[in-house]
């Protein structure tokens, strides 16, 4: 599953260096996350590094991106293969 910000966040900008594939980006009032490039850092974390940093703990599982580890993985591949 993508994970996504919600509107709690307070635009510290933590987040957005600390991702291996640059999903996170400033959007029109907070920071989003692009689910196509979002892989949970698998691959290149044991745990999402975004969540890690966050001060406020704005950045939940997305549920409207479900997807398995293996998925993930499969992304994860895609992405760092260019």
């Amino acid at each position: 599953m993508a994970l996504m910000i919600t509107d709690e966040c307070i635009n510290c900008d933590v987040c957005e260096p600390e991702c291996p594939n640059g999903a996170i980006s400033p959007g029109e009032e907070i920071y989003v996350i692009d689910p196509g490039l979002c892989t949970e850092c698998v691959g290149h974390y044991d745990e999402p590094q975004c969540q890690q940093v966050c001060p406020v703990d704005c950045i939940p599982l997305d549920p409207g991106h479900k997807e398995s580890r293996d998925e993930l993985m499969e992304k994860y591949h895609l992405i760092t293969a260019a």
